[in-house]
């Protein structure tokens, strides 16, 4: 596996649009387990938005993001 794999899938923690937190993984399930145990963790947190994205050809793609439609 290469390092482009390993980061492949990134996920955001913003609060007032200032950057508090953000990690990579390489694997889907397990981005998505991280991005559901920071919404548990962080979502309290005012104006917190967490963002996950899967690196493609082309740049990003949003997968998800909290909360929905932010």
């Amino acid at each position: 596996m290469s390092d482009l794999d390993d980061e492949r899938f990134h996920l955001t923690l913003t609060a007032g649009g200032l950057p508090l937190m953000h990690g990579w993984w390489g694997k889907r399930p397990t981005a998505e387990h991280q991005y559901r145990s920071w919404i548990g963790s962080w979502g309290s947190v005012g104006g917190a938005r967490i963002v996950l994205t899967e690196r493609v050809s082309h740049g990003e793609q949003v997968l998800a993001s909290w909360p929905e439609g932010s």
